[in-house]
């Protein structure tokens, strides 16, 4: 990345969450088996037309299961060892749509199919890079849109406001390794998702810095030291990555990993969640949340639960 970066040479990046197959592409290349549309870019597979959503079966872990995880997590919480970490689990899910189908039907700011792997429809941008300028929108807390004081209800939620002081906190650390006149633009707005399932309220934030003059040439250096993104692991890293692989009991793989493009000067990249697995003839969608003190069970795996869609009208 350092090099190509250096030659202002475009190519995509695909970086898996425990960055052991991180994967490299030239961005005008034909001969790879990787799709995706985001802001500015985009290679397409073939337009294979409008096909309904007929079928939709999940089948989530237990309750019981789940909880053997988050119990696990909070006493670590409990012992000071992480003070926010993302719990995930994988869901096997059954519908009459094919990954491609999916990728192409789904309507999302980044959406990714790596043919054989996952297809990905995500809301989450990691970093953008335009003119030297390094920007993150981390994303943290969700609720049912149609929930009555759905906007009121997210904002003053004390639980969800701790977690998202403490992603906001994270991102700025994090963005400070890479960047000077690091700063936060805007706290804690809304976005609206529309789903098969439901209609969701999605909280984030803006941060942004100043890069160093030459920082094509060590483009490949700033992204592997953000990574994993902070969002999707919690804080602090080193410490939380530990008790997430104990708690989680699963390879999490190219789910919660990054892609990016990179233009030969900016760059653009989002986080990989909600996301399906490719498993042969399975499908498995993995989905979690971040965990704080102030966390109840029920209601995060509810919260697992919910983000197990689609988004296809």
């Amino acid at each position: 990345m350092n090099s190509l970066g250096k030659q202002g040479e475009p190519f995509v990046f695909l970086i898996d969450f425990e960055m052991e197959k991180p994967r490299l592409f030239p961005l005008n290349g034909n001969d790879f088996k990787l799709w995706f549309e985001i802001p500015g870019f985009s290679k397409l597979t073939e337009n294979q037309g409008k096909i309904k959503l007929k079928k939709w079966e999940t089948f989530p872990v237990s309750f019981e299961q789940y909880n053997t995880g988050f119990d696990l997590v909070k006493k670590h919480i409990f012992n000071g060892d992480t003070y926010l970490l993302n719990y995930t689990q994988p869901t096997p899910v059954k519908t009459n749509l094919t990954p491609n189908e999916i990728f192409s039907m789904s309507s999302a700011p980044f959406k990714i199919y790596f043919e054989n792997e996952f297809v990905c429809f995500s809301p989450e941008r990691f970093v953008q890079i335009q003119d030297g300028k390094i920007i993150s929108h981390p994303m943290k807390g969700t609720i049912d849109a149609d929930n009555e004081n759905a906007h009121e209800n997210i904002l003053n939620d004390s639980k969800e406001l701790a977690e998202h002081n403490t992603i906001v906190d994270l991102i700025r650390n994090d963005l400070s390794l890479v960047a000077e006149d690091v700063r936060v633009d805007e706290f804690r707005y809304i976005s609206h998702i529309k789903t098969n399932k439901k209609n969701l309220l999605q909280v984030s934030s803006s941060i942004s810095g100043v890069l160093p003059a030459n920082y094509a040439e060590q483009i490949g250096d700033i992204i592997f030291a953000l990574l994993p993104a902070g969002s999707v692991s919690g804080a602090p890293k080193k410490k939380t990555l530990e008790i997430i692989n104990a708690a989680e009991n699963y390879k999490r793989g190219y789910y919660t990993g990054v892609f990016g493009v990179f233009d030969g000067k900016n760059l653009d990249s989002c986080v990989l969640i909600r996301y399906i697995e490719i498993d042969g003839d399975n499908l498995i969608y993995k989905s979690g949340g971040g965990i704080t003190f102030m966390s109840e069970a029920d209601k995060e795996y509810e919260e697992m639960l919910k983000k197990v869609y689609v988004p296809i009208a």
